[in-house]
């Protein structure tokens, strides 16, 4: 398997509150995507789980390198094991596939992005 790229980010939660608290739903639906939002919304630690999607998309991002590829174009979700997944949206990224890990604590969210090509 051949590595295209990676990509890391570590985002600060309180950064996230805030810009909820300032834009609402305009930042919430700038940066997510329905199904995130919907699922943050279940979530005890809100800010916590978006800041982890939130460096997930940008370690994504990071190790893409497209600067085509927007915020609604990525979409973050977890499997039925709990382990996160990285899908593409609108066309994009069809021939890469994408392995993400997030991790967070209270006040910080950290990902990381794996890119290889799909065979």
């Amino acid at each position: 398997m051949m590595l295209t790229g990676t990509g890391v980010d570590i985002t600060e939660v309180r950064r996230i509150r805030q810009a909820v608290e300032k834009w609402g739903d305009d930042f919430l639906k700038r940066v997510f995507t329905p199904v995130e939002i919907k699922a943050a919304r279940t979530k005890t630690s809100f800010y916590q789980h978006l800041a982890g999607r939130f460096a997930a998309k940008e370690a994504v991002f990071k190790a893409v390198g497209d600067n085509q590829i927007s915020w609604q174009d990525i979409q973050i979700h977890n499997d039925q094991s709990g382990k996160p997944i990285c899908l593409f949206l609108n066309g994009r990224g069809k021939n890469i596939n994408v392995q993400i890990s997030i991790s967070h604590v209270k006040t910080y969210a950290v990902a990381s992005a794996v890119v290889t090509p799909k065979s």
